[in-house]
């Protein structure tokens, strides 16, 4: 089995609701994947960084990102990232152009409120890793694991899917 590194930036899949201040807040502790791991046969790291919903992501976290996984010694990487902006981040990996397997993958529902789709795409991703041989930028969200440009969020329907018309020779 690989030795992975899971990069927990944040995201709805780490929202908790805070019943203090009346909403959702994302959990820089990475609960929920410390949940997880404790129910799998297989050890993972986890690295908590930034801890932000995507829609606050700056410039200078994604640098932060892309230093963090140019600096580690891991080939396999998997980021648990925003999905409104996951895109934007992958593509800003994919131009790093580093010899790495990054996944990113997340959730639209938190996990604290129902893990199912939490699970099912760190499980999708975790898998797929695993099988992986060539570098690159990849996305694995509601049962669709492919390169970065070739799977989007449709946001009229609420989750992802296969997106085969983009130009990629470009």
């Amino acid at each position: 089995m690989k030795k992975i590194l899971i990069i927990d930036t944040g995201g709805t899949f780490n929202k908790q609701y805070n019943p203090i201040e009346g909403f959702l807040e994302v959990d820089s502790g990475s609960q929920a994947l410390l949940d997880i791991s404790q129910k799998w046969q297989t050890e993972f790291e986890i690295l908590s960084i930034i801890g932000k919903d995507s829609l606050e992501f700056t410039s200078g976290d994604r640098v932060l990102l892309l230093g963090t996984i140019n600096l580690s010694d891991y080939e396999d990487i998997i980021v648990i990232h925003g999905t409104d902006t996951m895109d934007t981040t992958a593509a800003y990996l994919a131009d790093a152009e580093m010899e790495k397997r990054v996944l990113l993958t997340g959730a639209m529902t938190p996990y604290s409120i129902d893990p199912v789709e939490a699970v099912a795409n760190f499980a999708s991703a975790f898998g797929y890793i695993q099988l992986l041989q060539e570098s690159g930028i990849y996305i694995a969200m509601h049962g669709i694991i492919a390169p970065y440009d070739k799977i989007a969020k449709e946001r009229k329907i609420g989750r992802f899917v296969a997106n085969n018309t983009k130009d990629t020779t470009a």
